[in-house]
């Protein structure tokens, strides 16, 4: 998602306007002193800028941290893999590796997010419904291009990555944000407690995730939406791509509406998973992500000083104790996060 920010000025700025300024040097895209507009990016350290020719349309260029491989960029494979999916994506336009820039079609301002905060229910309704479609697509055509050893297929939340996301929860959100002191009891507690969760998710079969499928992450473009920031995707189990969506940090949703819409899943899924395994799943997932969220909130916090992620806090607590609330099975680690975090007690 990107929305406005005040420019920043000082070194960083010159560094990066040197670097657009080289990449429209060599670029028929728009003239040298076109103007440009800082997006503010994800908790990526790219950033985005948006470039307004003169004659004809804005692109947004993505300046990476360094240069890169074109062809074996995650951003890239996975875009050509969406193509052929045909899930709407972000057309490359032009590309200076040995810059670290990618010139992409300008997609608005109009995140499902900000759109939610405008449009009337039924058109939100409508929305997700084509959010859902859209996983359920990402998952059966993932499955049929498949392909040994290519990106993201040879990646997967196996129990390393997903006990690395709670570790980074612990040490951020808990410790970091919330100045939380663990002695070794109940850190020992609360990781054995997270790493069941974890072994219990890796288990799950995997399909292919987006991995970070929420509102602010699908645009509003010429009337349907567009799958952006997917460069992390990789195997995880069927709820992921969903929980992102359903138990979005970003957007409230009624429990009306969350259930609705994974029956709609369930019905357009090839294999489905029983309704009520599946729903176990899901609320495993969501735990395990809503967790991962407080991490990512708590770093970008205290440690990126970024203050825009603490808005999002509350909801993410709520929807924790709401989740521990439907499923007792998971009692002994709300109990081991109880002390520390009282909210979901």
């Amino acid at each position: 998602g990107r929305m406005m920010a005040p420019p920043p000025t000082g070194p960083a700025d010159e560094v990066w306007r040197a670097r657009v300024r080289h990449f429209l040097e060599r670029s028929r895209l728009a003239e040298i002193d076109a103007p440009l507009v800082p997006l503010t990016g994800d908790a990526s350290n790219r950033r985005y800028v948006r470039v307004i020719p003169r004659g004809g349309d804005s692109f947004v260029l993505a300046l990476y941290a360094e240069s890169f491989e074109f062809d074996t960029l995650p951003f890239i494979m996975m875009a050509s893999l969406l193509d052929q999916m045909d899930v709407p994506v972000p057309t490359v336009l032009e590309h200076a590796a040995d810059l670290g820039v990618l010139a992409l079609q300008d997609l608005g301002d109009i995140t499902l997010q900000a759109h939610l905060g405008a449009g009337s229910d039924t058109d939100h309704m409508a929305l997700y419904r084509e959010a859902i479609d859209l996983i359920t697509i990402i998952q059966r055509r993932g499955a049929e291009l498949a392909a040994p050893g290519v990106l993201p297929f040879t990646i997967a939340f196996d129990v390393a990555k997903l006990t690395w996301e709670l570790d980074f929860f612990i040490e951020h959100f808990l410790e970091g944000y919330r100045g939380a002191t663990l002695d070794a009891a109940a850190r020992e507690a609360l990781t054995a407690e997270c790493r069941r969760l974890c072994v219990e998710l890796a288990g799950e079969p995997r399909v292919l995730c987006h991995r970070d499928y929420h509102s602010r992450n699908l645009m509003l473009h010429d009337g349907r939406l567009y799958v952006i920031d997917f460069q992390d995707a990789r195997m995880g189990p069927a709820a992921y791509d969903l929980v992102s969506l359903l138990r979005d940090s970003y957007a409230d949703l009624s429990e009306d509406t969350i259930e609705a819409l994974i029956d709609r899943f369930l019905a357009s899924t090839i294999d489905p998973p029983g309704g009520e395994a599946f729903r176990r799943q899901f609320d495993a997932m969501a735990l395990q992500r809503n967790l991962k969220a407080l991490g990512t909130f708590g770093y970008q916090t205290s440690v990126r000083r970024n203050p825009v992620y603490i808005q999002y806090i509350p909801r993410t607590l709520h929807y924790l104790r709401q989740t521990f609330g439907r499923t007792p099975r998971y009692d002994a680690l709300r109990r081991a996060l109880a002390t520390l975090l009282p909210e979901v007690g």
